[in-house]
């Protein structure tokens, strides 16, 4: 119900916008077009080798793995995977949904998630770039750590 809302006030919106200047409407959406053409070989990609992965891998590989069972290493494996795995948020949080259902651990996935939006090792040298390798550094190491402060939190609120 609540996506059918919100695809009600876009298309409202949409119609509003192109009552009040078609041509800025028109340009708008021709950019949205070009940026949506632009990403979606990327994005296509990455879909298609998460449902391979999610088809191939059992659930009891996935749980063995990345289940609750595993611990500590589990949050380490899930850790590293998601600070040198480069995946949106919008691809990451049903990737996650996924992986639950098929036996990961709540903090296992926990930390995955978090050090998927806030460590970049792929993302390193350009940000070095601009901020210098011990901001980089810095804000990596410390994002690694909190992101498994965050998983423990998580782990005791659903507990």
């Amino acid at each position: 119900m609540f996506e059918i809302i919100l695809y009600i006030l876009a298309i409202t919106f949409l119609v509003i916008s192109f009552v009040k200047d078609r041509q800025k409407t028109r340009a708008a959406l021709l950019k949205a077009w070009k940026a949506f053409t632009g990403i979606f070989p990327a994005l296509a990609g990455i879909l298609t080798l998460i449902g391979l992965l999610l088809s191939v891998l059992s659930p009891e590989i996935i749980s063995s793995v990345l289940g609750q069972n595993t611990g500590f290493w589990g949050m380490i494996l899930t850790s590293v995977i998601g600070a040198i795995t480069l995946i949106p948020a919008f691809i990451a949080f049903p990737l996650a949904a996924s992986l639950l259902q098929s036996g990961a651990g709540i903090m296992q996935i926990a930390v995955f998630v978090s050090t998927l939006m806030m460590v970049g090792i792929v993302t390193a040298p350009l940000e070095a770039k601009y901020f210098g390798w011990k901001v980089v550094l810095l804000r990596n190491g410390f994002s690694y750590l909190f992101s498994f402060a965050v998983a423990a939190i998580i782990g005791v609120v659903l507990a």
